[in-house]
Formats: structure tokens, C-alpha cells, sequence
């Protein structure tokens, strides 16, 4: 009993170590999870605070309505009210395409003969008249040839001259029998070489008139010169241009339409061009169209004739307007279109005289004072129209 009393008393001072050191480390622990509690108290108060907000903001905190409908008095027309009638229009409308002007009349000027160019008496954009001097070309050459020529022809005639003389003596020897017939027919044979070789020199001599003429180039027609290639020592070649002008009044603009448009023309349409560089429209007729359909885009060339327009050039950009149909659309006075924002509204009027809000969709702007409607309203419906200032007034 002694020895258990002992034993006793050391397990319960085992006991007493063990708890106490028990409670240091529980009061180690309960210190660190009080600290990781005052760490983490800004993120719950956060979350609680996130939280609330979101509750209030669906309303949890505030009174609800009770669900139900309660319809709003309907408007009625007054008597002093205005209105207006949706018309139903079928207009024509027309497809753009573009083209660009050209002349159908373009002229290059060169040179027929080889020759240094003294003289351009025209610049570009100047207009010319036909007949007028373009250039003139050194003619020392053609001159020395046609001396030649004239001394060739005067030689000539007194070979001729002296040819037939003989002719003529040994034709009387001839009547006589004081020639044989061989010699007489030896002199006849060189006055015909005279004769020939006469006309041979006049023919070189007129060659040589034409080759002097060939110097100087005078404008074929009336036109306008666009293009100046060359200058004064330049060396002219033929079939080199020097020159290129265009009459202004054969100019056309030249069009690629749609082949299912181009089908329906012919010779001698008439179209609206709007040429935006002038800010005008003039009337074009078509003047020709190219049996010919481009592969990739299939469109066929039209060309339609201009009337001469001052300050119209070649090369400058063209709209024209080409008829693709006709087509049936409602129309309304602009007046009785509300707006709020991008949405568009009128007032209808109904059979009982109440108004009815209705959306609607505009298109484009018509007849003055009228636009397009697409959709929301029928033919034949009345919608209101705002009152004027002055019956604002009366009211």
C-alpha cells in the first residue's frame, strides 16, 4: 500500500507536468489563432459588407410590388389635331455605275518623213483650229530635192523638144522615101523615151512638192491639244507622234454596267450624269454599246455621248443613273416621325379616334416634306401630326 501510495503521488506529479505544459502549448495555440483571426477579420468584415450590398441591391431589404397590370388611359384625338395619310408610292429606281470620259474623236500627229523639227507652234491645252500650223520641220533637204526635180523636168522637155523635131523631119524624109522605115521608126522610139522620161521628171517633181508639204503639219481638225511629246532640234520619224488633241465635243463616258442592266439598253437611251468634280448633271444618249461581256466581272462597255461642256476633260469621273425597275413603297409626311434616340415612332390613328404608338422604320427621304416608310405602318392609315406653334397657343 506504501509503495502504490508513492507511485501514486509521482504519476500525479507527472500528471501536473504534463499539465501544465499542456497549457503552455494551449495557450501558444489559442494566442496564434487569435492572431490569424484578427488577420482574417478585415476579409470576412469585407465579405459581409460585399454581401449585404448585393442583398440590398436585389431588394431583399426593401418592400415589393404586387404583380398586376393596370392599363394607361388611352389618348384620344383632338379636334384641333392634325393628320396626315400614309400614301402608297411606286416610283422607279435607278442603280449608279461609274465610268470615266474619252474621246471617241482622239488624233496623234506625227510626222510622214524623216526631218529635224524647227518649230512647235502649240502647247497643250490650247484649242486649235483645222488648217492650223502644229510644227514645222526643217525642209533644206526636201528643197534640194525638189531643185533636182525641176531641173530634171526642164532637161526633160528639151530632150522632148528635140526628140520630137527629129520626129517630125524624119516623117516628111519618110513621105519622100529619103529615109528607110528603120530609121524612121528608130526617132520615133526616142521621142517616145522623151515623152516618158518627161513624165517620169514631173512625176519626181510632184513627189518632191508633196515631201515639201510634208514639212509643215497642220491640224487636221478642230480639237483640243492635250499632249505635247516633243521639241524644237528634236529629230521628227515617222509614225512617232508629237502631237495628240481631241475635239471636245466627241467626248462620251465610257461605262462598265452590269450584263443584267446592259441587256436592257439600246442606241439612243438617255441617262442623268453627275460629274462631281463640276458639281453639275448633264443628259447623256447612248451611243454604243461593246457586244463583248468582261469574263471577270460580267459587265458589258457602254458608251454614252456628251454634250460639250465647258470644264469637261478627258479622263474625268462620271456617275450615271440606270433605270433597274420600279418599286412600290409607303410614304408619310416627315412631320408626324418621332424620334428617341435611334428608335422612330408615329401616332396612328384608330377607327375610334384613340391614338395608338407605334415603331416604325424610315427609309429615304421622298418628295419634299415626305419620307419612306419600311415598316410598322399600312396604306391607307391616318397618324397625327404635331400641333403648330399657333395651336399650341390656342390650347
Amino acid at each position: 500500500m506504501r509503495g502504490i501510495g508513492i507511485l501514486s503521488r509521482e504519476s500525479l506529479f507527472h500528471i501536473y507536468i504534463y499539465a501544465g505544459l499542456g497549457g503552455v502549448f494551449l495557450m501558444k495555440a489559442l494566442k496564434a489563432w487569435i492572431r490569424v483571426t484578427l488577420k482574417m477579420l478585415p476579409f470576412f468584415a469585407g465579405m459581409a459588407v460585399l454581401i449585404a450590398l448585393i442583398l440590398w441591391i436585389a431588394g431583399v431589404f426593401t418592400s415589393k410590388i404586387p404583380p398586376g397590370h393596370e392599363a394607361a388611359p388611352a389618348r384620344r384625338l383632338a379636334e384641333s389635331d392634325r393628320t396626315d395619310q400614309v400614301h402608297e408610292v411606286i416610283k422607279p429606281y435607278f442603280e449608279e455605275a461609274l465610268g470615266s470620259v474619252k474621246a471617241a474623236a482622239r488624233t496623234e500627229i506625227s510626222s510622214r518623213i524623216l526631218a529635224p523639227i524647227l518649230e512647235i507652234t502649240v502647247a497643250a491645252g490650247q484649242t486649235v483650229e483645222s488648217g492650223d500650223v502644229l510644227v514645222r520641220l526643217d525642209p533644206r533637204a526636201i528643197q534640194a530635192r525638189l531643185f533636182q526635180a525641176q531641173a530634171g523636168v526642164t532637161e526633160a522637155e528639151a530632150a522632148l523638144e528635140k526628140a520630137k523635131s527629129y520626129f517630125a523631119r524624119y516623117e516628111r524624109l519618110l513621105e519622100e522615101n529619103a529615109v528607110s522605115r528603120s530609121e524612121f521608126e528608130r526617132v520615133q522610139t526616142e521621142r517616145n523615151v522623151a515623152q516618158a522620161q518627161l513624165r517620169q521628171a514631173k512625176e519626181a517633181l510632184s513627189e518632191a512638192e508633196v515631201l515639201l508639204s510634208y514639212t509643215v503639219i497642220k491640224a487636221p481638225k478642230v480639237g483640243l491639244v492635250v499632249d505635247r511629246l516633243a521639241e524644237p532640234g528634236d529629230t521628227a520619224r515617222p509614225g512617232i507622234p508629237l502631237l495628240v488633241l481631241y475635239d471636245p465635243a466627241s467626248l462620251r463616258l465610257e461605262v462598265p454596267v452590269p450584263e443584267s442592266l446592259a441587256v436592257r439598253l439600246k442606241k439612243g437611251d438617255e441617262f442623268t450624269v453627275r460629274f462631281d468634280a463640276l458639281d453639275r448633271e448633264v443628259t447623256a444618249v447612248v451611243d454604243e454599246i461593246v457586244p463583248q461581256a468582261e469574263v471577270g466581272s460580267r459587265s458589258l462597255l457602254v458608251k454614252a455621248a456628251l454634250p460639250l461642256t465647258e470644264g469637261l476633260f478627258e479622263g474625268m469621273f462620271g456617275r450615271i443613273q440606270i433605270p433597274s425597275g420600279r418599286r412600290r413603297h409607303l410614304c408619310l409626311a416627315v412631320d408626324a416621325v418621332h424620334r428617341v434616340g435611334q428608335l422612330e415612332y408615329v401616332e396612328v390613328v384608330k377607327k375610334d379616334r384613340t391614338l395608338e404608338r407605334r415603331m416604325i422604320k424610315t427609309g429615304r427621304l421622298g418628295m419634299p416634306g415626305k419620307v419612306e416608310v419600311l415598316s410598322g405602318v399600312e396604306a391607307g392609315e391616318t397618324v397625327r401630326l404635331p400641333a403648330t406653334k399657333q395651336s399650341e397657343l390656342d390650347r
